[in-house]
């Protein structure tokens, strides 16, 4: 028997986390909010919102150095990561502040510490001062999110190795920064650094960047960022690192002609994310976790132990924010209302924040033909978009994939100024199951970049 009791426990503060149980307490329930760390999850302090505010900071540079092609003349360039790092702190810092402050007013009973599971129902919490604290509640939301996987390559543990959080704390650029992987955070960090001003160098095992596009999406991509002055390594599998002297790296490589090695001053490993799962110890409470560690949930977010749910990254599947927020959207229907909402059928949006965007929704290419659809294909260069050419942003294209039979839209990637933001037009068309040429005969402003889906689908007809 726990200690205290209360109506629903939340152990973790993502995206969904942070909204989820504010409602439960508006709704009369006595709410348990258990963070071992800062509020706000992975998007608030080392995510979404650091990211892309250095992002910002990355792109005004490049922008400042193209001025000569708008007809306007600047100074020589440079970055001030320090100053920099204080901008992408000063908006960690507001957005933490802006969750605590509601708090209170919410009615949330806050515990600050880390929790872990001594039955299907209960959980003693450390606290930060040494003491704990066992609470138990017949509703339990686990969000505990994921963190960055550790580098084990021979040699890892004896130099310095910079993951997505460290490396948004650096004071001082880097002469040259080696980034381990080709997936979004590596591209993001990548181009960032090389806007920045440091030398870049991309090294990613499989044959492509982003392994889970098409491949005319991932070459144009590697095409984008080389023109850049990125050097990108591709079908290249790291083997060692070592101290190289003064404080710079060596990195062993094996490349399809054979060893290759590769200096610079700092290395980024972006291999991917794990979930903070261990410390929680769920297997005392008898959920079911998967072979990498992700804890298993149904269509309704619901765990092997009934009452006991998970959200968000920590239960596998796609990392994005804008998935937790709707694991939230389910539960909330679920645990307050009278429906079964369910995460069947949901359509996955996302965007790879590089410049230019990549906006994904839906099948790509290879997926279609891969269930033997008969499909039909539209593609248009960003070139061919009047409001690109008058912006100077021409590089990338929009592509969708289209139902031969039924005209249904069932996927799209837009590489492009934006692209984000046009994707989720075509998302709205998709979600309101609309043909193709209803895109095709729409009217859009002029000079919007969205104008140029009127001649991305109306060249399906000229096919």
């Amino acid at each position: 028997m726990a200690d205290e009791s209360y109506d629903v426990m939340v152990i973790g503060t993502s995206q969904g986390g942070r909204f989820l149980p504010i409602d439960l307490a508006k709704a009369g329930r006595k709410v348990a909010l258990v963070e071992r760390g800062h509020l706000g999850g992975v998007c608030v302090n080392s995510g979404c919102t650091p990211t892309k505010t250095m992002v910002a900071s990355a792109r005004a540079a490049h922008q400042a150095r193209r001025g000569a092609e708008y007809g306007v003349r600047t100074g020589p360039v440079s970055v001030d990561l320090a100053a920099v790092r204080e901008r992408k702190r000063a908006m960690v810092a507001g957005a933490r502040e802006n969750y605590a402050s509601r708090l209170p007013q919410d009615g949330l009973d806050l515990v600050e510490g880390e929790a872990r599971f001594t039955g299907p129902k209960t959980v003693e919490i450390a606290l930060p001062d040494g003491g704990t604290r066992e609470i138990g509640a017949p509703v339990i939301v686990i969000d505990t999110g994921t963190r960055p996987r550790q580098l084990t390559i021979g040699g890892a543990q004896s130099v310095p190795v910079l993951d997505s959080t460290s490396i948004m704390e650096l004071g001082e650029l880097p002469d040259h920064l080696i980034i381990l992987g080709g997936g979004y955070i590596g591209l993001e960090f990548g181009q960032m650094f090389r806007r920045f001003g440091s030398d870049v160098t991309i090294v990613q095992t499989g044959p492509r960047l982003l392994m889970r596009e098409d491949d005319d999406v991932s070459d144009e991509v590697a095409t984008i960022l080389r023109d850049e002055g990125i050097t990108v390594l591709t079908s290249t599998t790291p083997e060692r690192v070592e101290e190289a002297g003064g404080g710079r790296v060596r990195l062993t490589v094996r490349t399809p002609d054979g060893e290759r090695r590769v200096e610079g001053s700092h290395l980024l490993s972006a291999i991917g994310r794990v979930p903070n799962t261990e410390a929680l110890t769920p297997v005392a409470a008898g959920i079911r976790l998967s072979d990498t560690g992700f804890i298993e949930v149904d269509e309704y977010l619901e765990t092997s132990v009934p009452g006991v749910y998970a959200m968000g990254d920590v239960k596998g599947g796609p990392a994005f924010t804008h998935l937790s927020f709707d694991d939230y959207r389910i539960l909330r229907a679920n645990l307050l209302g009278q429906g079964k909402a369910s995460t069947r059928d949901r359509s996955v949006p996302y965007t790879v924040f590089i410049d230019p965007q990549l906006g994904r929704v839906g099948m790509t290419e290879r997926q279609a033909a891969e269930q033997n659809r008969a499909v039909r294909v539209a593609k248009l260069p960003m070139s061919a978009v009047i409001r690109a050419l008058e912006t100077g942003e021409t590089r990338g294209f929009m592509k969708a994939v289209i139902d031969a039979d039924t005209q249904q839209i069932l996927g799209a990637a837009v590489l492009g100024a934006e692209g984000g933001e046009i994707m989720t037009i075509i998302q709205v068309a998709m979600l309101g199951e609309l043909p193709y040429t209803a895109m095709a005969n729409a009217v859009f402003t002029h000079p919007l970049l969205a104008e140029g889906l009127n001649s991305l689908f109306m060249s399906l007809d000229a096919q």
